[in-house]
């Protein structure tokens, strides 16, 4: 059986993998101004105008979560970006409006 072009990542699962500093590349597609509100401490923003230098500078072997605001949107950028060669590419279920509600103590303020 093929595995899918992306897989789902639980907020438990991820908040393990930060912990334990496991080496991964966290992409936040919302709009700037949300982002600057808020969002994973680590993740970098990716909208149309960044997606050039994620390709060429991320390595394809490291795992690539991709969060959005409630877990949708993030499905069909990270099966975009599994299409351009990344190895493990998780979509993050709930999005980062239910990591906000869950953690709200694991938010880190600022722009882009």
């Amino acid at each position: 059986m093929e595995n899918p072009a992306f897989r789902h990542l639980s907020i438990d699962t991820l908040t393990t993998w930060l912990d334990a500093d496991h080496p991964l590349t966290v992409v936040d597609i919302r709009d700037p101004a949300s982002f600057a509100a808020g969002h994973i401490p680590g993740s970098g923003h990716l909208d149309n105008d960044s997606v050039a230098a994620l390709l060429e500078a991320t390595p394809r072997e490291r795992p690539l979560v991709v969060v959005c605001y409630h877990g949708h949107s993030s499905q069909q950028a990270a099966a975009w970006l599994a299409g351009q060669g990344f190895n493990e590419v998780y979509s993050l279920d709930g999005g980062f409006t239910e990591w906000e509600h869950r953690l709200p103590g694991r938010v880190e303020r600022g722009g882009p």
